[in-house]
């Protein structure tokens, strides 16, 4: 069955172009369009939707409150905050809204579509880098350099569990994780699952806000 995708965007010329390049894909469908968040919640209660690119500044509901609803749901669809070069202030708050990930709107076609099929497999919507990025310019939202880890969220994860989060943290994957830790690859997979199941997290992105958000690293990607 193909990837069910809704567009969600203000702008008509662009969901136009975002249709066209997913339309040519034999393993996506648009099953839906809208102009803003309110319009997107109706759609979704008629059409069964897998992944929601989601724009973040619109009119009447913008893309935080609008995924934050979303994300509500009892088994929603996986959202992608679409955002401009110049990161709106509210992109840090659609992670936390629930969004899987961001992707720019100028992002490559093949990049775009590679996100999409992530997201559908439950796997990381993007690059830990750009995370990191998103997370160092909006500094002044996260812990001071001086706070301390609040240990009582992170007290049920293991030494070498912990270690492997402040890495996810400062944008390192799988695969440079393994390397510094001199561990093999599925086995730094494994830590980070159980990472997500111990703290009642959807995914990675989810991890790097919360070792942002405990202070277990600090905004410019260092350890506490």
């Amino acid at each position: 069955m193909p990837i069910r995708v809704m567009l969600v965007d203000d702008q008509a010329l662009l969901r136009t172009g975002f249709r066209m390049v997913l339309a040519a894909q034999p393993d996506m469908d648009v099953v839906a369009e809208a102009g803003d968040g309110v319009e997107a919640l109706e759609r979704l209660r008629s059409t069964e939707v897998d992944v929601v690119l989601m724009d973040v500044r619109m009119p009447k509901l913008d893309g935080v409150e609008t995924t934050s609803r979303i994300c509500a749901q009892d088994d929603p669809p996986k959202v992608l905050i679409l955002t401009t070069f110049d990161l709106d202030e509210y992109a840090f708050s659609g992670l936390k809204a629930g969004a899987s990930g961001f992707m720019l709107k100028d992002v490559p076609p093949g990049e775009l579509l590679a996100a999409i099929r992530s997201v559908h497999s439950g796997d990381a919507v993007v690059a830990p880098s750009t995370t990191r990025r998103l997370l160092d310019r909006f500094s002044s939202m996260l812990p001071s350099t001086g706070a301390q880890p609040q240990l009582k969220e992170l007290e049920r994860l293991t030494d070498r569990e912990r270690e492997v989060m402040v890495l996810v943290a400062q944008g390192l994957s799988n695969g440079e994780i393994a390397a510094r830790l001199v561990l093999s690859e599925a086995t730094v997979k494994t830590h980070v699952g159980r990472i997500l199941t111990k703290l009642g997290l959807r995914d990675r992105v989810q991890v790097v806000v919360l070792a942002y958000e405990t202070g277990l690293v600090r905004a410019g990607g260092g350890a506490a």
